[in-house]
């Protein structure tokens, strides 16, 4: 047991050391860091640390102290995770939020300005059954959406619905747009 864990811990060193130093920007990415400098890039992101699953029973979306909210350490992250975009080369970026208020004040710290609510980013979390048209309307949203580069900040399962992938709280995947093609999945970009 202990020579198990000893390895263990050897194996994650390296891990350990490279997020110790910074390294957000580059997530575990065979052709190397994410680059947020590029043409068609589009952040989709999970809404930084809102402690619980879901929402209360009877929230409403025009009343947030209905819902599951940011906690202190969420909002502290979604400021660093601002600044680790900028480093990572993204530099500016039309910002666009689930109406959810943890989305919206995770996409307002971030620091990149003006935050336009957008309906299809809201969860189906509540309405699995939505799910695969929710993502069909988003795709098809994103590939009309201004040419610039985006950030939309959303929830775990809008984010598993477009990729496949179940992203952890502040996480984002990171799209570039390919013109006739779609989506093209470029690299993931952990949480601060």
């Amino acid at each position: 047991m202990a020579q198990a864990l000893g390895r263990t811990r050897q194996a994650l060193a390296p891990v350990l050391a490279a997020l110790a130093l910074g390294a957000w920007p580059q997530a575990a990415q065979a052709d190397g860091p994410v680059r947020l400098d590029r043409q068609g890039i589009v952040v989709v992101m999970r809404h930084a640390v809102a402690p619980g699953t879901g929402d209360p029973a009877n929230f409403s979306l025009a009343d947030c102290a209905t819902q599951r909210n940011l906690s202190a350490e969420g909002r502290a992250q979604a400021v660093r995770i601002g600044t680790a975009l900028r480093r990572a080369g993204l530099n500016d970026a039309r910002v666009f939020s689930s109406p959810w208020c943890r989305c919206l004040d995770t996409a307002t710290g971030l620091g990149f300005g003006a935050v336009t609510p957008l309906p299809l980013l809201g969860s189906f979390f509540e309405q699995p059954e939505i799910g695969r048209e929710r993502t069909r309307d988003l795709r098809a949203w994103i590939a009309t959406a201004p040419d610039e580069p985006l950030i939309l900040v959303t929830h775990q399962v809008n984010i598993t619905g477009l990729s496949g992938i179940v992203p952890a709280s502040g996480e984002a995947v990171v799209f570039q747009r390919q013109v006739g093609a779609g989506l093209k999945l470029i690299g993931r970009l952990p949480g601060e």
